[in-house]
Formats: structure tokens, sequence, C-alpha cells
């Protein structure tokens, strides 16, 4: 699937709910389904800079895609994060690099986290977009 595609299955889901508080319950869900990080990981290495909340952030590049795994102290943060995965896990560099994400605002969700959760979700995609530069360059 493309990323505009899964974005889209992401916006069909989130407008079922017509309340903030289920769409927040659907993001913790997101986050308590996000497969475990590997512990090696855990470490200030793969600490993103910029989150209120603790978050760990690896990559792999693997047959020409970018594949991520993550983890986060904070429950909402994680859910967060899982999204992001759920949309850029599995792409191209140049499909990452070029994602607009524009699911985030087609649900409301910059306007419905704090000022400090709204930067660490750009923090997160910053690192997901230079990791995908990254593994472009050496490929």
């Amino acid at each position: 699937m493309t990323i505009q595609e899964i974005e889209n299955q992401l916006v069909d889901e989130f407008a079922a709910f017509d309340d903030w508080l289920d769409k927040y319950d659907l993001i913790l869900d997101m986050g308590k389904s996000l497969p475990p990080i590997d512990p090696k990981y855990k470490t200030d290495q793969y600490l993103i800079s910029g989150c209120q909340s603790k978050v760990w952030l690896f990559a792999e590049y693997r047959d020409g895609k970018v594949y991520f795994t993550a983890d986060s102290d904070a429950i909402i943060t994680k859910g967060i994060v899982s999204m992001l995965i759920s949309v850029l896990s599995g792409q191209a560099p140049d499909a990452i690099q070029s994602a607009d994400l524009n699911f985030i605002d087609r649900i409301g969700l910059k306007e419905h986290l704090s000022p400090t959760r709204s930067n660490g979700l750009a923090s997160m995609v910053k690192q997901m977009k230079l990791y995908a530069m990254v593994f472009k360059m050496k490929s």
C-alpha cells in the first residue's frame, strides 16, 4: 500500500468517532498494539530529542525499504508513534521523505495535542525522515 492509502485508512478509522475522547482511546489502543522494540534500542542513542516523553526509535533498511520500531514511556505518545510507523514503515526512502502526512491535520490531531506533544510529533516525523534520507544516501 502507498503512504496515501494508509493515511486514508487512518482517516476513515478516526472518522468513525465524533467525540475526541473516543479518538484518544483509538490512539491509546494503537499504542498498546505497537510491537515491542528490542531492549537493546532503548538507549540514549535512539531517543528522539524534542519529545516531552521518552521515545526510542530504531530504523533498519531492507530490500529498498525502511522499517521502524519504537517505544515510549507515555501511552499517548506510544500511540502517536504507532500511527507514524503504520504509515511510514515498509516504505521506500523517497516515499518517506516526500510524504506530507496530511492525515495528522485531517484527523485533527495537532489541535488536540498540547504544544509540547505537538513539538514531539514534529520531532518524530523529522527523525523518521532523517533516517530515510540517510538510508537513501547509503544505497
